[in-house]
């Protein structure tokens, strides 16, 4: 296949073994400040997705409460596949570190009375949420934390 500009479109997915985070790559600012973006795959691509609800509100509440825990996140975006985020931070490429950042998030979604910007006024679409769906997405990721350092099969 011909190599593409997005970096996930050249990532193999058929080989990949979700749940996992990666580093996906790197952009260098002209004053040396770099921002790193993680892939912080929830679902197996192709065989399973978030369904919308529970993502939205996954997205809402680790939006907000990433940044309790990082002070340098730039994004934290959902991926149109429905597998996962995209993780933006500045100057930080410590695994280690960004592993414990999102166990830290996951864990605040399981402790969450109600979703954060659940209204017309701060969400384009407040009707499709669902607080117990991105608790089940959270508690199955956090299950299959110790293998987050696997990208591809064995």
């Amino acid at each position: 296949m011909p190599k593409m500009n997005v970096e996930s479109f050249n990532l193999d997915h058929t080989k990949v073994d979700a749940p996992y985070i990666r580093l996906a790559g790197k952009s260098e600012g002209e004053h040396g400040d770099v921002i790193y973006k993680y892939d912080i795959r929830f679902c197996q691509p192709n065989k399973e997705h978030m369904e919308m609800p529970g993502l939205h509100s996954l997205e809402h509440l680790m939006a907000e409460n990433i940044r309790n825990h990082h002070d340098k996140v730039v994004d934290l975006s959902p991926m149109g596949c429905q597998t996962g985020f995209y993780l933006a931070v500045l100057n930080d490429d410590d695994f280690d570190h960004i592993r414990e950042v999102v166990e830290k998030t996951l864990d605040d979604v399981l402790e969450a009375d109600e979703v954060p910007a659940c209204n017309e006024v701060q969400c384009g679409w407040a009707a499709s949420h669902s607080l117990e769906g991105a608790k089940e997405i959270a508690r199955n990721m956090l299950a299959k934390k110790d293998g987050w350092d696997v990208v591809f099969a064995k």
